[in-house]
């Protein structure tokens, strides 16, 4: 865009009232990137060490009393009077950053210290909420806008609402609806207030939005697929509900995701009239059905459908990304057999797709007869193609990959620890634990992990194997196997912690005694089934 086609369309915004009188053209940076980015990971890497330092100098001070506070104020103040002022630095206005994060943590030490839970985190989000009203940095504005969401949620999830709603599970729905109710308000009062308060406003609802959203997904558990790759599960476990039978008030839940789903197809339609159409209708009830079966999925799915219509396409996205994940969590419903959840989700699959054809050859129709062609071309269609034949291509490597290593790798039989008798058998899994020995250095799980963690084989004559701490440095003898961990819940455990099998066949694997692993020379391993007292297939 132009510098004339810029300020015209900043003086349309204006007098639309969307932007303040005063508004002006940012002041172009003709800066290098690469050396902006330098200077600020510098100011970083100095601000760092001095914090430290200071921290170390007033230990005591911070420590007792309102040392935590009055160094909290003191570099939230100076950090704003600096982001505030203009034609500083890089390397100054950088040294704010740092500072605007620790002396936010400082209050926040002093308040979680001296008072309850939900009082220190209702403070931080009033905090957060005031710092971004003086800070002139929409950016900021945003990452402060989701700290005052996160702590507001913290904030409003007392205990004392369990005995009300009957669970932790409806808490935390409930607390992160009336997140959303608040989004929701403040964007129907944005209309209405100056345009200076509306230029504050806007990137603190997405900031607070991209916060729920988040909590909306982590909430519904581990989306299916990611848990190997991600390590610890969500906090959350709505996914794993639809939801215990016999509970009061679980059903309203349920209803209110499906009226919430409804609403947003309602508006989708409202705001595109294309979309006011059978198949459209029909594509809503599925979406509403799916919906009664996840709880969390109506507030995504309201999200996704207010920020597309105004065309906010990166928090659109996030709404899309935070329902696919919902979708997926719904794959580790306990209450529903295997069997269940997959018919469940290949038959709303279907259904979409049977729809959407129908929608696209309503819209060939239309363009034959002489109206309008379909907005969409051959390229839409030809990326849709090559990202089917992409997946199909990912997923057959990887079963190729398991089929190549049951059949190429070395068979190994490895006890089972014992587990809690309670939780042997849940549903369609059964629970495994394998002893690994204390003395293996293991990192934290996580997503960024260069290398996995391995535990040293040794096999008998008749392949039974005991773990070991694998020696630095040291080769491998005849009937040793190295074998990764793979991160799970927030441990390591080997290969994976659930065997599971067809519906009614507990009695069957509870005679298990050993997991049976196929095993490659780099370490990869496979669990393939389960072997009774005297090694016998069950």
């Amino acid at each position: 865009m132009s510098a004339s086609e810029l300020q015209a369309a900043l003086q349309r915004a204006v007098h639309a009232g969307l932007l303040p009188a005063d508004t002006e053209a940012p002041v172009e940076d003709n800066r290098p990137w690469p050396v902006v980015l330098l200077i600020a990971l510098g100011a970083w890497l100095a601000a760092l060490p001095l914090l430290g330092v200071l921290g170390l100098l007033l230990g005591d001070f911070i420590e007792r009393g309102a040392g935590l506070y009055l160094i909290g104020v003191l570099l939230l103040a100076g950090a704003v009077v600096v982001l505030r002022s203009r034609h500083l630095p890089v390397f100054v206005e950088q040294l704010a950053l740092p500072a605007l994060l620790v002396g936010g943590l400082s209050l926040g030490a002093g308040l979680f210290r001296d008072t309850s839970l939900p009082t220190a985190a209702a403070g931080l989000s009033v905090l957060s909420l005031a710092v971004a009203a003086v800070v002139p940095r929409s950016w900021l504005r945003v990452l402060l806008g989701t700290a005052a969401a996160a702590a507001f949620c913290v904030a409003n999830m007392p205990r004392a609402w369990d005995a009300w709603f009957f669970g932790s599970h409806s808490r935390i729905w409930l607390t992160l609806h009336l997140m959303l109710a608040l989004w929701l308000a403040a964007g129907g009062a944005q209309s209405r207030l100056q345009p200076r308060v509306r230029a504050l406003l806007e990137p603190l609802r997405a900031g607070w939005l991209l916060a729920t959203l988040a909590g909306l997904a982590l909430a519904s558990g581990m989306t299916m697929l990611a848990g190997a790759g991600l390590g610890a599960g969500a906090a959350g476990d709505l996914a794993r509900m639809p939801w215990q039978r016999g509970r009061p008030l679980t059903w309203s839940l349920q209803g209110l995701s499906l009226l919430l789903t409804l609403a947003a197809a309602a508006w989708a339609a409202r705001q595109w009239p294309a979309l006011r159409q059978p198949w459209s209708a029909a594509a809503a009830a599925v979406l509403a059905a799916l919906a009664a079966l996840m709880p969390a999925l109506g507030a995504t799915l309201l999200a996704l459908s207010l920020t597309a219509s105004a065309s906010r396409w990166r928090l659109a996205g996030a709404a899309a990304l935070a329902a696919a994940w919902i979708v997926g969590a719904f794959y580790y419903a306990l209450s529903w057999s295997l069997q269940d959840k997959a018919l469940a989700l290949v038959a709303a699959g279907a259904l979409l797709g049977g729809l959407a054809w129908w929608g696209w050859q309503g819209q060939r129709a239309v363009a034959s007869a002489g109206a309008a062609p379909p907005a969409f071309g051959p390229r839409p269609r030809i990326g849709i193609a090559l990202c089917m034949l992409a997946v199909l291509a990912v997923a057959n490597v990887g079963i190729w990959r398991k089929e190549r290593l049951i059949a190429q790798g070395q068979p190994v039989f490895i006890e089972l620890a014992p587990v809690d008798p309670r939780s042997l058998m849940q549903g369609d899994y059964m629970a495994l634990r394998f002893a690994i020995p204390s003395d293996v250095t293991m990192p934290a799980p996580g997503l960024l992990q260069a290398t996995r963690p391995v535990v040293l084989v040794r096999r008998d004559a008749r392949g039974v194997a005991t773990l070991h701490a694998r020696p630095a440095g040291a080769a491998l003898q005849a009937g040793e196997l190295l074998m990764e961990l793979t991160p799970k819940n927030g441990d390591w455990v080997l290969v994976t912690d659930a065997w599971f099998f067809a519906e009614g066949q507990a009695e069957r694997w509870a005679a298990a005694r050993y997991g049976e692993f196929r095993v490659n020379r780099n370490g990869q391993a496979l669990l393939v089934g389960l072997r009774g007292a005297a090694l016998q297939p069950l």
